[in-house]
């Protein structure tokens, strides 16, 4: 064989022709012991005499390219799945596996091991990471992200466009004490609820690593769950390259208190499983020198390490990283960001995501209005959250309006009171300058400079938005700023907290540091830095203009208004904050009274990365829709589905609660015990799971099934993916679901299919359990049979009394998913709550499926 200083090309490593098992062993075989270990770690170094360069593991993309600049910006997870459409989702991930790829162009550190799709299921809204994740039900979840995967992927045989990893396996979705706190987890609840969401983009190719979760489950961390691994890989046809998150190897001696020490933490951690240690930023040597400990110690073989190494090479050649120019997608550049096609996608997938919740009003299409108020706090404010990339432009709903309806005046009022605060050392008021890089006890009236709006964010988080620099006033730096454009950062720096003393004066926490704000002595600057409250300035608040006055004022006098209201990405959950309460904020609903008062004739638009609970306070909204955070396009998304130019698609793959209690414990994941999420809650949702109106009225009329009885399917380990389409094979039971638009506007209807158990098995079964479900446009007058399958094994629960083969194999396997005898009902409608239609299906079974 040549050598590579010689004849490059003839390395087997570099052969695009060869199986990808077999490049990986020949590049295992040319690496030192020295370079296996280092390739452990996230920074895996530059081999230059192999012509191996620098790698790094790891890369963002949930719903575009993040973190790396400009990138086309969708609408969050938690919106796409409003969509209800896998192949749409698809194309989403395309144009951000692309992009990706423009980035790696132009930076070979870009990392084209994209860690996307998250696939935990949204079991309580709670939750900070929402807005990450698809769908209460595990199911949809799985399906959404294995299309999400498959476009980050590509559909190229050979080399894959990215290698998108899942996030986070498993039982993940608490963000308070994350490291810390047990996800306990019955069998059943594993493998009825959990283990799904990340089946299907396994068994499907379309995912080629997972990353781990932070927590533990049952009492061992995720991290040192070999059991869980080894499943997760017996569903791939290829090997799977799991990556911890990150610190959580350190976390597993200093926080879970797992391991003795970090040497046997690394031998636990590679023989669990885990192949690349996301660990010390760049920063290798700790984890070299804890693997060598490792084995040095006997805890580990250097057969163990070389398992690892091995996948992740194998996920490196995956992407034609060593291919020259055989890899197909390696003409992509940076030319290919920000394309025309994929700004239109973007609007398309805002469009697509709205969902009207109610329209009791009919206020939907809008008339050509002659004038347009557009109030609250995202009137015309688009907001991007933690794992989005930067928009090359953003449109807010005013500007869209706007842009709609170019003849009609369109005011905006954001709802925020002006104030000027009054330093009482000086008696001079706080003023910014103009570029926001000083903010001092200057001002000698209240006016200009010296202005800011006050921003209540629920709760009492507010935020301060100079008039003079634009720039909102933050803490981050010593002296204090008022420069920034948004709340952001790992820890938010923007944010306060106003404590009002008897006589009225106001003193700030600074939430970021915890520390009140004061005024510097002498030359009146402003300072993040009391320790107490009585070292907090006590600063004369001077209300100069009333936000709910002006909101109501502009309502008035407008024919129409638009209340904007939502959260904003970065506070009152988002990573490493769960949600305070499930409510809509008292702020918010105090901006809508103010609007509905003055005018009747108010839509309550909703933007937030989550569900509410409405309370009473905009009880009275009769038109209310609701959209996540939707990115550049959020604007002319949104009003397209407003004015009717898109007939409304989306539905919900999230109940909203009508009472907190609905969503149970967030701590408590036996979503059956609590009866939380729809499989299980007896009493009706305020907007259900599949619940989003059309416009127009759509009657189901009947459904049938193919057969009314089925003996009961052998038992088995896994569920069969939720099916969608009629055209599954003979063993499949086939729902033709009639539906007329008895309306006057064309209807994009989402008809959906759904076992109801009865409630006498002797294993209490779901409620209700989605099994199919099919998108239809239907014209005005259509009637149209929807035809729908399912496999009878989705009805399965899991029985702790079976044994496969006669015998378990280890605790993860202790018991089989069995559909019991009985009478189901198989219904379909437009939501979860809402099941006109129904037939029996008797479920026939022989000894082998009795208890």
């Amino acid at each position: 064989m040549s050598t590579p200083e010689t004849n490059p090309a003839g390395i087997p490593f570099r052969d695009p022709s060869l199986p990808v098992t077999v490049r990986a062993q020949d590049l295992l075989s040319r690496l030192t012991e020295d370079e296996r270990i280092a390739m452990l770690h996230q920074a895996a170094p530059e081999i230059p005499r192999l012509g191996i360069p620098e790698y790094r593991t790891g890369c963002e993309a949930l719903h575009g390219a993040a973190w790396l600049g400009t990138a086309t910006v969708f609408p969050q997870p938690v919106g796409l799945a409003a969509t209800w459409d896998p192949a749409f989702v698809e194309r989403v991930g395309e144009v951000a596996g692309a992009e990706v790829r423009a980035k790696h162009a132009a930076n070979r550190l870009v990392s084209l091991n994209v860690w996307a799709p998250v696939v935990n299921t949204l079991r309580h809204p709670a939750w900070g990471r929402n807005e990450e994740g698809y769908s209460e039900d595990p199911h949809l979840t799985g399906q959404l992200g294995a299309a999400y995967a498959q476009g980050l992927r590509g559909r190229d045989p050979r080399v894959w466009r990215t290698v998108p990893a899942l996030k986070h396996f498993l039982a993940y979705s608490n963000e308070t004490d994350r490291s810390a706190t047990s996800s306990e987890m019955s069998l059943r609840t594993l493998h009825e609820e959990e283990l799904p969401a990340f089946r299907a983009a396994l068994e499907e190719g379309a995912a080629g690593s997972i990353m781990l979760a932070y927590n533990r489950v049952n009492g061992t961390p995720a991290h040192t769950q070999p059991e869980l691994v080894a499943e997760a890989r017996s569903w791939a046809p290829g090997s799977l390259a799991i990556v911890s998150d990150a610190g959580a190897p350190t976390f597993v001696v200093t926080v879970q208190s797992a391991q003795p020490d970090h040497e046997h933490a690394a031998a636990a951690l590679i023989r669990s499983g885990m192949d690349s240690f996301t660990d010390h930023d760049a920063d290798p040597g700790p984890t070299i020198a804890h693997v060598r400990g490792a084995l040095a110690a006997g805890l580990l073989e250097m057969a163990d390490v070389d398992r690892a190494v091995t996948r992740l090479l194998e996920m490196r050649i995956r992407t034609g990283e060593f291919d020259g120019d055989a890899d197909p997608y390696g003409a992509i550049t940076a030319d290919d960001l920000d394309a025309p096609a994929s700004r239109e996608l973007a609007r398309e997938a805002v469009a697509r995501s709205v969902v009207v919740l109610r329209d009791d009003t009919a206020l939907l299409p809008f008339d050509v209005p002659a004038s347009i108020a557009v109030v609250g706090p995202l009137a015309d404010l688009v907001l991007t959250d933690w794992y989005a990339g930067t928009p090359p432009y953003s449109v807010g709903i005013a500007a869209g309006l706007a842009e709609r309806y170019p003849s009609a005046s369109v005011r905006v009022e954001t709802g925020a009171d002006t104030i000027a605060l009054r330093d009482p050392a000086s008696g001079r008021y706080l003023a910014a300058s103009a570029d926001g890089a000083t903010v001092d006890a200057s001002a000698t009236a209240a006016e200009g400079a010296a202005l800011f709006d006050v921003t209540d964010w629920g709760d009492g988080i507010l935020t301060l938005r100079s008039q003079a620099s634009g720039g909102l006033l933050t803490g981050g730096t010593w002296p204090m700023r008022a420069d920034a454009e948004r709340v952001g950062g790992w820890v938010v720096q923007e944010t306060f907290r106003r404590t009002v003393h008897p006589d009225g004066t106001w003193s700030l926490l600074h939430l970021g540091s915890g520390r009140w704000v004061r005024v510097l002595r002498d030359v009146g600057l402003l300072a993040a830095e009391g320790v107490t409250l009585a070292q907090a300035t006590r600063f004369s608040a001077r209300l100069v203009r009333s936000g709910q006055a002006a909101v109501a004022e502009a309502a008035a006098a407008s024919d129409l208004v638009v209340v904007a209201v939502g959260n904003d990405p970065h506070l009152a959950g988002r990573e490493t904050e769960d949600r305070p309460h499930l409510f809509l904020p008292e702020s918010a609903a105090a901006v809508w009274r103010a609007a509905r008062e003055a005018n009747d004739r108010a839509v309550l638009a909703i933007v937030s990365s989550y569900p509410y609970v409405l309370g009473e306070g905009v009880s009275d909204a009769g038109t209310v829709v609701w959209t996540s955070h939707g990115g550049q396009e959020l604007g002319r998304g949104l009003a397209d589905v407003l004015s009717g130019d898109v007939a409304p698609q989306g539905r919900l793959a999230q109940s909203w609660p009508a009472d907190p209690a609905q969503a149970g414990d967030l701590f408590d994941y036996d979503t059956l015990r609590q009866q939380a999420t729809y499989r299980h809650q007896p009493a009706p949702y305020a907007f259900a799971f599949g619940h989003g109106l059309t416009l127009s009225e759509v009657s189901y009329e009947a459904v049938a099934l193919s057969t009314s009885s089925v003996p009961a399917p052998a038992p088995t380990h896994r569920h069969p993916a939720l099916g969608a389409m009629a055209d599954a094979g003979s063993e499949q039971i086939r729902a033709t679901v009639q539906v007329t638009n008895r309306g006057s506007r064309v209807a994009e209807e989402l008809v959906q299919l759904y076992s109801v158990a009865p409630r006498d098995l002797p294993i209490l079964a779901p409620r209700r359990l989605l099994v199919g479900y099919r998108r239809v446009r239907l014209e005005p007058g259509e009637t149209r049979a929807v035809e729908l399958a399912f496999d009878p094994a989705r009805l399965a629960v899991w029985d702790d009394a079976i044994h496969l083969d006669g015998a378990v194999e280890d605790w993860l396997h202790a018991g089989a998913l069995r559909v019991q005898p009985g009478a189901y009902r198989i219904a379909a409608g437009p939501s979860a709550d809402e099941l006109p239609v129904n037939q029996e299906l008797r479920v026939s079974g022989g000894e082998e499926n009795e208890r």
